[in-house]
Parts: structure tokens; sequence; C-alpha cells
């Protein structure tokens, strides 16, 4: 097991790397939503970003990828990435920095509940069959990344977008893109600071949490669909929380 000063240097290198990913997918943002780039446009290769920004593949993927999950983008395997139709904003904006503290990202934890309840119970009554079919793919993508133990962010929040979509409400889908593409990840990954419990479990115990959810709105069960979605995000946080206590236990 690592000593702390360990754990400390493990940390410092990723941490960097997503928050440089976090920055190309704002400048990305920008360009797609003020014009720079349009619906159907296609992305500067991963070279040409990695020159244009001073940036590593990896980071330019991790980029991507996050785009991706917010309906962004997408890659055609040969052809490229190209930018897809996406709603216009509404103005509502949380800047990414200001999540930092435990309270900050438990904060973020409380919108969403309050949103995404909501957002799985209309979904429920309003999903199309191709929606439906879109949740089922996402989070079949979701349990084939944590079979192999790679990054499980974007599919996990594919998820949850294809909920908000299915809303025909486009505020919800909105709010969801911005959390996706700027929050999200970094309470993501100030809860992996924090996590002591096995990451095979927890994936395990999240996957279990999302197939209830998907199987009410299959059902078009509203109040199931509702009350999968609070448990789900209600679980994150307490996981959540405990693990801050655990981790402020051993400091004393």
């Amino acid at each position: 097991m690592f000593d702390m000063e360990n754990q400390s240097a493990a940390l410092r290198a990723p941490r960097k790397r997503r928050s440089l990913a976090q920055e190309l997918v704002t400048v990305l943002t920008e360009q797609i939503r003020d014009g720079q780039l349009k619906r159907g446009d296609k992305l500067p290769t991963e070279s040409a970003i990695m020159d244009t920004h001073g940036v590593s593949r990896t980071v330019v993927r991790e980029a991507i990828s996050r785009l991706q999950a917010a309906g962004q983008v997408e890659t055609r395997h040969g052809i490229g990435t190209f930018v897809l139709d996406t709603p216009s904003p509404s103005g509502f904006r949380i800047d990414p920095a200001t999540v930092v503290t435990l309270r900050d990202v438990l904060a973020i934890l409380e919108l969403r509940i309050s949103l995404e309840v909501e957002s799985a119970g209309l979904a429920a009554q309003r999903r199309s069959p191709e929606q439906l079919a879109a949740m089922r793919a996402a989070l079949d993508v979701l349990s084939d990344s944590v079979a192999h133990a790679s990054d499980a962010v974007a599919s996990d929040f594919q998820f949850h977008l294809q909920i908000a979509l299915s809303t025909g409400n486009r505020y919800f889908t909105d709010i969801m893109t911005h959390l996706g593409t700027s929050i999200i990840p970094r309470t993501r990954l100030n809860s992996a600071r924090l996590a002591h419990d096995d990451q095979q479990h927890y994936m395990s115990r999240l996957g279990r949490e999302h197939e209830e959810i998907y199987e009410a709105i299959a059902r078009q069960d509203s109040d199931a669909a509702r009350a999968a979605m609070r448990l789900h995000l209600t679980n994150s946080r307490e996981r959540l929380r405990q693990a801050h206590e655990e981790a402020e236990a051993q400091k004393v």
C-alpha cells in the first residue's frame, strides 16, 4: 500500500491531465456554440489539436470522449470526428473552477437529484423505442468499460443524457449537457480522490442501480423511475460523504 507521499505523487499527474482535458473541452465547446465549428464540420485531427493547444494525445482523446458523452460530436471510425446538432444554450452556467470542496460536490449532487429524478419520470412517460434503445446501448458500453477496467465516466454520463433527451424538454438536455462537459467529470475526480472502496464492487453497485432505472423507464413506470433515480443519486451522495469521513478519520 502506498504511503501518503506516494499517493499524492500518483494523483498529481492524472489531475493535471484531466484539468488540461477540461480546458480543451471548454475551448471546443465555445467554438461549437459561437459557430466557429458548425454542425457537420469535421474536427481537426488529433495531431493538429495537439499542436494547436500544446497538449498530449491522451488529453485530446479524453476531451473528445467527454464531448461525445455530451452529444456534441460523434466519431466515425476511419473518417474523423464531426460536430453534431446540439441544443441552444440557455445561459445556465456553473464555473467548474468553483467545484472544489466536498460541500461543492455535494451541492452539485443535490442539484442533480432535483433535476434527474423528474427527468427520469418524464422519460418513462415520453420515451420512444429508439430512445430506449439508446439508453440500452449506453448501459452496454458502460458494462464493457467496467469489464475492461477503462474510463466509464463518458458512457455513464451518456446514459443520464439519453434520459434527459427522452423528456422532450430541451432545458433538461441543456443543463445536463453543461453538467456533463464541465461539472460531472470534476465531481467524479473529487470522488475518486476520496474513494477507498473496491472499484469493481463499487461499479457493480452502480450497474445495478442503472439497470433499475432503465427497467422502470422501459416499463413506462414513472413513479418507479423517479424512485430508482433518487436512490441512485442519493447513494452516490452518501458514498461520497462516507468516503470523505473515512479519509478525514485517517488523518487523525
